[in-house]
């Protein structure tokens, strides 16, 4: 269940280089729209916090699936938006600083709020409880260092050369799509031996719950009267969910393969799912509307 050292070296370093270029596409006034019209924070926030860990509870109870597959379930519904996230929204032409500002937010609250729900899966499947902790300063570190750092670097960039912004856009959207394939093939070939046992232990449950969570976002973006770009960015940061928390809750807090097989599942599933709502974005959302943002 452990990363390779291809993931843990080199996806950081690849994210850091994306996320410059994701910089280069934003503006002040990108982020200040999400402050002015809050509705898609307020939306995603609750979606991601609150939400999806129900949304677990209630396929773990339909499926009858094991009691650690289902606690391990919980937890990855209760983590949040993965920093990749960022990425297929780019890719998806949602709104990047609505996907930005959700997957700091999430990430900040869900320090407190997923070991509330592990603690509460724990009781009601297992019978017991664990005094989960989240390591603030390293979630924090995390998001200065992978997310907001290098966005402001290329925020940068695009304010002191606009010429070389734009052109970089296509650049990191080319690198980001290759990024992401071989990370797909990585998270397969790194769990060949195990695949398909772990895909019927924890499959139909891990890929309802990414279905349902994007399908959650696309309605209630709808609902609430969002924009497309910003109901996409919204069922992404539902959709890809940032295992790495997932896999160290179960591995190394709670010491269980067992319920770590859900978040290894989710992470080989939500790469190609991702691929294919962002070839939704891109059908719905032609690159004339990104000229005019969000």
């Amino acid at each position: 269940m452990e990363s390779s050292p291809l993931i843990s070296a080199g996806l950081p370093i690849a994210l850091f280089i994306i996320m410059i270029g994701i910089g280069m596409t934003l503006t002040i006034r990108d982020f200040r729209q999400v402050a002015v019209y809050p509705k898609g924070m307020i939306v995603g926030t609750v979606a991601q916090i609150l939400v999806m860990p129900l949304i677990a509870f209630l396929l773990a109870t339909l499926l009858a699936v094991p009691p650690a597959i289902a606690v391990g379930l919980v937890i990855i519904a209760a983590c949040p938006g993965g920093t990749t996230s960022n990425l297929f929204v780019l890719l998806s032409r949602g709104n990047i600083a609505l996907s930005i500002v959700l997957t700091v937010s999430a990430s900040l609250i869900t320090i407190l709020t997923l070991p509330l729900f592990t603690n509460i899966a724990l009781q009601h499947y297992m019978g017991t409880e664990e005094d989960i902790v989240l390591p603030v300063w390293k979630t924090i570190g995390m998001l200065v260092g992978i997310v907001l750092f290098p966005v402001a670097i290329g925020m940068v960039v695009r304010t002191r050369n606009p010429e070389v912004a734009r052109k970089a856009e296509s650049i990191v959207s080319i690198f980001g799509g290759i990024v992401l394939a071989v990370l797909i093939v990585a998270l397969v070939y790194g769990v060949r031996d195990q695949i398909w046992e772990l895909l019927k232990q924890a499959g139909p449950a891990t890929f309802l719950l990414n279905v349902a969570g994007i399908g959650l976002g696309l309605a209630a973006g709808r609902l609430a009267g969002l924009t497309q770009r910003e109901s996409l960015a919204v069922a992404v940061e539902l959709g890809v969910k940032n295992g790495t928390i997932a896999l160290m809750v179960t591995l190394t807090l709670l010491e269980s393969s067992a319920m770590s097989i859900p978040a290894a599942v989710y992470g080989v599933l939500m790469f190609p799912i991702g691929f294919v709502l962002a070839m939704y974005g891109r059908s719905i959302i032609p690159i004339s509307t990104l000229q005019s943002k969000p």
